[in-house]
């Protein structure tokens, strides 16, 4: 008997898929994560807080412009949770990218498209997640500030 000689075709590689996909989970994790956990171990100023020192800020400017001098702003230091925050932003974007990076390069050379397009999804779902956030965060300014605005009368 002979045995045949046809070879056997080789599965395609999976490590850059793979690679992306790990790196557009963590990238996904960085981007909502912090939105729920920084909140709670590193709380907000109070509600209250926040209003009296912006109404003294705003007093304090007043009574510069009406003397006449230049209004010199508190130094503010930025909160731990703002620092972290603003941290896990960053790190989501770029292993969002990363992770895109990864799905293209696996394309590339012919691995696994299965994985290459969960790589993508991922690292796409993260940076649109941090979009949205501040998609949010620019509609309720705009919301406060149309309140602010018919409360004066201007609309």
């Amino acid at each position: 008997m002979t045995a045949s000689a046809t070879p056997v075709p080789a599965a395609p590689s999976r490590r850059l898929g793979i690679i992306g996909s790990i790196v557009g989970l963590l990238a996904l994790i960085a981007a909502v994560l912090p939105h729920w956990v920084v909140p709670i171990v590193f709380p907000p100023p109070a509600a209250d807080k926040v209003i009296v020192d912006t109404g003294h800020r705003i007093k304090d400017r007043i009574v510069a412009k009406v003397m006449g001098v230049e209004y010199q702003a508190p130094k503010v230091e930025k909160s731990a949770g703002r620092s972290w925050s603003e941290a896990a932003s960053v790190a989501a974007i770029s292993l969002g990218l990363l992770a895109i990076l990864f799905s293209v390069l696996a394309l590339v050379f012919r691995e696994e498209r299965l994985l290459a397009g969960v790589a993508a999804a991922l690292g796409a779902g993260a940076i649109a997640v941090e979009i949205s956030f501040l998609a949010m965060g620019v509609l309720m300014l705009i919301v406060i500030l149309y309140v602010v605005a018919s409360i004066i009368g201007l609309f």
